[in-house]
């Protein structure tokens, strides 16, 4: 990979269900950067694609199940909301105020994605129900239309253990390599390394995060440029691991809400 690139910010005005994010992201592309070129690497925010993909909740339709209300109540939260999560989630690992600490798709999350943030009033936006696939689509829609051969990543914000704050982590991705696997390579000192993995797609989302923001920017794209990672239509998915092999998992994971 290079050493230096652009990070261009994409302003594609608000999103609605069934708007083309193929269609918003190549006028945006044209007037912030003259377009897309080869080797470019886009950057979504989730809320945006699940949004286009009409993947919106109106709470005042939920009603709520009993371990939605006790879940609710426990953790001082909206049962309307506690009963998305739980639907959205494959396991409740358990909570602080206001929040359920979830597995969902082999990643431990907030709310199992769940987000009224950037959301219509009343509503909340779960994750999109395939990231990978969705960003396969748009790479091809982009592709297509530009002649320009892309990667496209699907981010979310997420908090870490321990830290404050929140920074970008991929949960969909087709074009580049999600991980690039550094074992076997050696140090400064000449010993291999034996664990090393690179979340190249994690770190470019979150270096994007700079550019998109959280609030009323309405900036929820962005482009890398020149960062010089192989494009392909052969590299699909975000790598994950099992629980088992977590650190985090394995030391505090053992009990479940759900």
């Amino acid at each position: 990979m290079n050493g230096s690139f652009e990070v261009f910010g994409l302003s594609t005005g608000i999103i609605r269900s069934g708007d083309s994010l193929a269609e918003r992201v190549i006028a945006a592309a044209e007037v912030t950067c003259g377009g897309f070129r080869d080797g470019d690497i886009l950057v979504l925010a989730e809320t945006a694609v699940a949004t286009s993909e009409g993947n919106v909740i109106r709470l005042s339709e939920i009603t709520p199940s009993a371990h939605a209300q006790r879940l609710a109540e426990k953790y001082q939260m909206d049962p309307a909301t506690a009963e998305i999560v739980l639907r959205e989630s494959d396991s409740v690992v358990g909570g602080i105020p206001h929040f359920l600490l979830c597995m969902k798709g082999g990643t431990l999350l907030p709310n199992a994605g769940v987000d009224a943030s950037n959301a219509p009033p009343g509503c909340v936006t779960p994750l999109p129900a395939n990231p990978d696939e969705s960003a396969r689509r748009i790479k091809r829609a982009v592709d297509q239309a530009t002649g320009a051969q892309i990667g496209v990543i699907i981010a979310d914000s997420r908090t870490h253990a321990m830290r404050s704050g929140s920074s970008g982590v991929a949960i969909g991705c087709a074009g580049i390599p999600s991980v690039i696997d550094d074992r076997g390579r050696s140090d400064l000192f000449g010993r291999k390394l034996e664990v090393t993995k690179r979340a190249v797609a994690d770190n470019i989302a979150s270096a994007a995060e700079l550019v998109m923001g959280e609030a009323d920017e309405c900036a929820p794209a962005a482009i890398i440029r020149g960062i010089g990672l192989s494009v392909s239509d052969d590299f699909i998915g975000v790598e994950s691991i099992a629980a088992d092999k977590c650190l985090f998992m394995g030391v505090f994971g053992k009990g479940m809400e759900k």
